[in-house]
């Protein structure tokens, strides 16, 4: 007689281990074309200099006015991000009770969100500076980029916080503690999920185009004020993709291959800020 479960469990290991495969190769893949492409063009020149004339027809010059616009981009966009995300993820579930409504329609507007197209923040983002009276600039890009980025990094955290033991909170009050030592204390247990949800801000903020093209604009120097336009290095390799200069679209996968290497960065330092204090979990 022939085991059905074990037949289904067999099929089902295969599949998983097909799907893990499968992605993996696509990321081998993707990965392996911007290095293939972008590493024989990349050079000191491309991180240490502003694009010259004619850089987008192939001559001399850089992207350092795109790295240096995606990064102040997404600084002040985690920085506002942070601030207005994690109040309101820490008052639904440590201070409403299980259960609320309140604490449902928050959570399914935010899934709503979530899933909102990026290019439709960016109109809305475009929208809203028009009616105050903001140019494109840096900081119409921030603003725009948390519009984006605060539902999926409060939705993230959310789901870290509701995992962690409901007793706690009580127990920490029945010591003595205020509210608000409670939430440090919660906080710091909640450290690593905090961290996850930054990690996928960042990695949806740094690498979209669609929500700062028409609030952030574009320029070839560095904005030295928050009423400059700033470049980013989505815009870049899309204006350098449209080149039909070869020696340009290879720049553009130099500058993929440089945003990759930007996004694994910040990765690796939010991982090592976060096992600091993922060491003092209880």
């Amino acid at each position: 007689m022939i085991d059905t479960r074990k037949q289904e469990e067999s099929f089902f290991r295969v599949l998983m281990i097909a799907a893990a495969v499968t992605i993996m190769a696509i990321l081998i893949f993707i990965l392996g074309t911007i290095v293939y492409r972008g590493f024989p063009a990349l050079s000191i020149d491309m991180v240490t200099k502003l694009p010259g004339g004619g850089f987008y027809l192939g001559k001399e010059g850089g992207v350092l006015n795109a790295i240096a616009g995606s990064l102040y981009l997404i600084g002040g966009s985690l920085i506002i991000g942070i601030f207005l995300s994690v109040p309101p993820v820490m008052f639904i579930n440590f201070y409403l009770r299980p259960g609320s409504v309140f604490a449902g329609v928050i959570r399914l507007s935010l899934d709503i969100l979530f899933g909102v197209p990026s290019i439709v923040y960016g109109a809305f983002g475009f929208a809203l500076m028009v009616y105050l009276g903001i140019k494109a600039s840096l900081l119409g890009g921030i603003i725009a980029v948390s519009l984006l980025i605060m539902p999926i990094m409060m939705r993230s955290f959310d789901e870290v916080a509701r995992l962690l033991p409901r007793d706690l909170p009580d127990a920490l009050l029945s010591l003595g503690a205020t509210r608000y030592e409670m939430t440090k204390v919660l906080i710091r247990q909640l450290m690593p999920g905090l961290v996850n949800a930054i990690l996928l801000g960042i990695g949806r903020g740094i690498g979209d185009a669609a929500t700062v093209l028409f609030t952030a604009g574009y320029t070839d120097n560095i904005p030295h004020a928050l009423n400059q336009p700033a470049a980013t290095l989505p815009l870049s390799i899309f204006f350098q993709l449209g080149s039909p200069v070869e020696e340009v679209q290879n720049r553009a996968y130099a500058s993929a291959l440089i945003l990759t290497i930007i996004i694994l960065l910040l990765s690796f330092g939010a991982r090592y800020f976060s096992s600091k204090y993922s060491k003092h979990k209880i």
